[in-house]
């Protein structure tokens, strides 16, 4: 009595078939060209306007770990550099990905879903009124129905 497992290519098969790797391969796509989009519009936008209170590339923001920083040719020469303006750069993307994402995707979302829960309740709660109600023109029917043979007459 033994089992039969099932093959390696088919149990492959059910995971892709499952439906969430599809939807999860798209979304990795997508926020992969987002995330793109949001870097091209922090370094061309908000850099610079960053960048308007000192250097105009925030990248070339740094601090000198173990004086003296001597660069040569975009490399160190000499000197421990701390790339802090990098940091900031990463950070204001993150922030920025993170708000969009939040405003135009979840929050929308989040909306819909609370009026499409609400609609359910109210349409349940309309459906256990209507049950209750037939419930109880049964429940007159049946008396009536009693009534009408008398007390004690039974078939």
């Amino acid at each position: 009595m033994s089992e039969e497992k099932p093959s390696l290519f088919e149990g492959f098969k059910a995971f892709l078939m499952r439906g969430n790797v599809v939807d999860l391969a798209v979304a990795v796509v997508i926020g992969a060209a987002f995330t793109n989009i949001v870097n091209s519009v922090v370094k061309g936008v908000i850099n610079p306007l960053v960048g308007a209170f000192g250097t105009k590339d925030l990248d070339k923001y740094s601090s000198c770990l173990k004086a003296p920083c001597e660069f040569k040719n975009g490399e160190v020469v000499s000197g421990i550099p701390i790339m802090w303006g990098t940091v900031l750069s990463a950070i204001l993307s993150f922030v920025i990905t993170a708000a969009v994402v939040y405003f135009l995707m979840v929050l929308p979302m989040a909306k819909y879903l609370a009026k499409v829960e609400q609609r359910r309740r109210a349409k349940e709660g309309v459906q256990e009124t209507m049950e209750i109600t037939e419930l109880e023109v049964l429940k007159e029917i049946r008396d009536a129905v009693v009534a009408q043979r008398g007390p004690g007459s039974r078939e």
